[in-house]
């Protein structure tokens, strides 16, 4: 690899501080050149997309996260003013939560938040608190999935704090079970506590939603809304991200400013001058368009190790799709996975350089070490220099045994870097979905899992029914309910571990015999 090469194969754009480098990529042009049928036609289906046609068929609803950040592109006035009108009440509201102007019940400040919310309602947050959050940011505890161990610890860590935190709760349906679940048990342990839930809790959801039934029912302080053409995987630049944000102190419009430079930047049809084109194109390269590499992300920035996790949720639910747009079968998808670097060096960068070669690597380079000045290490060195050194070490450890990756190089992490980021890795999966020809705003596999847990839970509930004094087998229970017997087992543990019943063991399960616990005491 020549400096020439080198300098060929990066992008960089001085006005947003960034460098997209595939130098160590390995695409041929005469490649691109073949490619260029469907270039053009990502284009088409990109501005479509931001023009307002309807993306989703499942929901009949349109893609439009990209119009949060650049209102003027919204298709008619009544969504533009469902972006703008927010913005406005989200800094009013925090105006005055800072200002003890909105106060809890018992006197004093709202000094700590709970977020309850699942998938992109409350990983986005958690992102930005991770990433941005600083002495300055009310400290934050997020309730983002329903076991109860996990809503304890948070709790306990809480403790006497309750009474001075703010909980969101974050549903576009307010049906969501996690979501529900978390709520019910903030509220349980504010009531256990003597205090008013209401009083300490805003919604952000869908207009007449259930959640948003219940805010007005129950008195919530206030709601905001969460628009159906914003999909929970995208959502962290809407209502859902920006009033964690304003409470936060974060810089909210610093977000926005950055993700709309990016898009700015990728609306251009000249691919060479389009990073989200050109790292779309090196993933169907890599995978041969049939995601046949995973995708190993390395931010080398403690600040971002949140970020590895995001991305898999926006690329592996927007591409894991079973059909084309065509109804061929066709399994799509890229497995994502990472940490952080240089901790990965002491973690799975072994495998990576010697092992199985199903993967491609995304190093995320911070150029700045620190904002202050820094110590000598050692004789000459920083240890900004050895993060520096193990970052370029790697990626050539790597690419002298044959794997590939993407560098992607940014000044700082700032609200506007990650604004940037963000953008780019989102324009990168809707280019990528139609390359493959899929669609990228659609999740049958997530409702199919849903609808999966529901029928778990109907199930159980015949099985806590036949529960009583006398031994039974999960056969007998199976036939009583014309249940699978496999599946009866299973719930019949479930309320075992939870003291529901009480189980005889017998040789196998075939012969354990379930009882009502009180029966073995009498």
């Amino acid at each position: 690899m020549t400096f020439d090469q080198y300098s060929q194969s990066l992008f960089r754009s001085t006005q947003l501080g960034f460098t997209l480098d595939l130098s160590r990529m390995d695409i041929p042009n005469e490649w691109v050149t073949s490619m260029q049928p469907k270039i053009e036609k990502a284009y088409t289906d990109l501005a479509s997309l931001e023009a307002g046609e309807v993306a989703n068929p499942d929901e009949n609803r349109m893609v439009g996260h990209y119009w949060l950040r650049n209102p003027s592109l919204a298709p008619n006035e009544q969504i533009h003013a469902q972006i703008t009108q927010p913005i406005e009440a989200i800094k009013q509201f925090a105006s005055m939560i800072h200002s003890g102007e909105i106060s809890p019940p018992s006197g004093g400040k709202f000094q700590n938040l709970l977020i309850v919310g699942i998938g992109g309602s409350a990983l986005g947050p958690q992102l930005i608190y991770d990433a941005l959050g600083d002495e300055h940011t009310p400290k934050t505890w997020f309730f983002d999935n329903t076991d109860p161990e996990g809503i304890d610890k948070d709790l306990a860590q809480i403790g006497e704090g309750l009474k001075n935190t703010l909980t969101i709760v974050i549903s576009k349906s307010g049906g969501t079970p996690e979501t529900r679940n978390g709520m019910l048990e903030a509220k349980h342990t504010y009531e256990e506590a003597g205090l008013d839930f209401a009083k300490h809790a805003i919604a952000i959801t869908g207009e007449d939603s259930k959640l948003d039934q219940i805010a007005r029912e129950e008195g919530f302080i206030t709601t905001f809304p969460m628009e159906d053409w914003v999909g929970g995987r995208t959502s962290l630049l809407s209502t859902v991200g920006l009033v964690p944000m304003a409470l936060q102190n974060i810089d909210f419009q610093a977000i926005l400013d950055g993700a709309s430079e990016m898009d700015q930047l990728t609306r251009s049809n000249e691919t060479s001058q389009n990073p989200a084109m050109q790292l779309a194109l090196s993933w169907h390269h890599e995978g041969n368009g049939k995601g046949e590499r995973d995708m190993v992300i390395l931010p080398y920035k403690d600040s971002l190790v949140l970020f590895s996790k995001y991305l898999q949720q926006l690329i592996m639910e927007s591409l894991g799709k079973s059909e084309d747009l065509d109804g061929k079968t066709v399994n799509q998808g890229i497995a994502v996975y990472g940490n952080k670097g240089s901790t990965d060096q002491h973690a799975y960068i072994q495998q990576l350089r010697d092992g199985l070669h199903n993967f491609f690597a995304t190093f995320i380079e911070v150029r700045r070490g620190r904002n202050r000045p820094s110590i000598k290490v050692d004789d000459t060195n920083t240890s900004a220099d050895y993060l520096q050194g193990f970052l370029r070490g790697t990626r050539s450890a790597l690419y002298q045994n044959g794997r590939h990756s993407v560098t992607i190089s940014i000044e700082e992490v700032s609200p506007r870097t990650l604004g940037q980021l963000i953008a780019l890795f989102e324009r990168a999966v809707t280019f990528y979905a139609s390359l493959v020809n899929i669609n990228a705003y659609h999740q049958p596999g997530v409702e199919a899992g849903k609808k999966a847990a529901a029928t778990f839970l109907e199930l159980l509930n015949k099985v806590r029914a036949e529960i009583d004094s006398t031994p039974k087998s999960a056969n007998e229970i199976a036939s009583s309910i014309n249940g699978e017997p496999e599946d009866v087992f299973h719930a019949l543990n479930h309320l075992a571990s939870n003291n529901e019943t009480s189980v005889i063991l017998g040789d196998s399960p075939l012969e354990d015999r379930f009882i009502h616990p009180q029966s073995l005491l009498a």
